[in-house]
């Protein structure tokens, strides 16, 4: 399954019948998947299919989607009120000893409020029936377009954090191999710092202190962090080759990447290791950035 950003666009419109739609739907990065709705009125009915699609599709990313409805072309049909003229003709009728009775006319009749009205003509269920098909269709061409936008930005995104995990897996593999980090190096340097300080004093006892600086030594080591900064790096890219929503698992990496890196940089005693330290952070905060934009 192929990664997907957040982010996007896509627009599909066409007609059915003398109806024209289009649809415009935007994403945008989200925790969930929050969709908000714009439907013309009377089409309210159709908001449970465009959850129910738009959640088929994404799984996060904050989404509008909107649907604009006009009819193309505007047929008017002519009702006749039939109470009304009966009315008429019996009010003729009554006063027909008093006025001419002659035959009424249909200019007459056109000229008498409520008798005759003309409105738009509706659409039959076939016809609505047709026109809503379109109109989900449309949706369904619409919400495919935005998928494949999201995921040729998730290709990139991929690329993009594909290069901090190698550089994050470099920079372990450096602090790893420093040589302030071999036995030799680091008996030579405790041996000179016990050194230093039984010459300033001769009231210290002289075990006690190599107890005290072999319990330094071993809380300065790194063998745990850089251990699990490596069983990171095999996991960042495994998820990463995986592909789906696996953003908030990334996410999580990331914070993972950071506590190491931290505990690194306040256990190190070499200027080397802090250096490799403050640069595995920076990346690693590159890296949870563009994170932020996965699905």
């Amino acid at each position: 399954m192929a990664l997907q950003s957040m982010t996007g666009f896509a627009r599909r419109e066409g007609t059915s019948g003398r109806w024209r739609w289009a649809w415009e739907l935007r994403s945008v990065n989200g925790k969930g998947l929050d969709l908000r709705l714009r439907l013309p009125p009377g089409l309210e009915r159709m908001e449970n299919d465009v959850r129910r699609l738009a959640g088929e599709h994404f799984s996060r990313g904050n989404m509008q989607a909107s649907l604009s409805l006009s009819a193309g072309e505007s047929r008017t049909e002519t009702v006749l009120n039939q109470e009304a003229l009966s009315a008429v003709l019996a009010l003729r009728d009554q006063l027909g000893g008093i006025i001419d009775p002659a035959p009424l006319q249909l200019d007459t009749l056109l000229s008498i409020r409520g008798i005759i009205e003309f409105r738009d003509s509706e659409d039959g269920d076939e016809a609505i029936a047709a026109r809503d098909a379109d109109v989900v269709a449309g949706l369904i061409a619409a919400l495919s377009d935005l998928r494949q936008m999201r995921e040729l930005e998730g290709a990139a995104l991929a690329r993009i954090l594909l290069d901090h995990v190698s550089t994050i897996e470099g920079l372990t593999l450096m602090i790893e191999r420093d040589p302030s980090r071999s036995p030799q190096e680091i008996a030579t340097r405790l041996a000179a710092q016990v050194a230093m300080l039984m010459d300033g004093s001769g009231t210290l006892d002289r075990e006690r202190l190599h107890a005290e600086a072999a319990l330094l030594a071993t809380k300065a080591d790194l063998r745990e962090e850089i251990d699990r900064l490596k069983a990171h790096v095999v996991a960042a890219r495994d998820l990463l080759g995986k592909g789906g929503p696996v953003g908030r698992k990334l996410d999580f990496l990331a914070q993972e990447f950071n506590r190491e890196s931290n505990t690194i940089c306040s256990k190190s005693n070499a200027a080397a290791v802090t250096a490799a330290g403050i640069e595995l952070k920076v990346v690693i905060d590159q890296f949870r950035e563009q994170v932020q934009n996965l699905e």
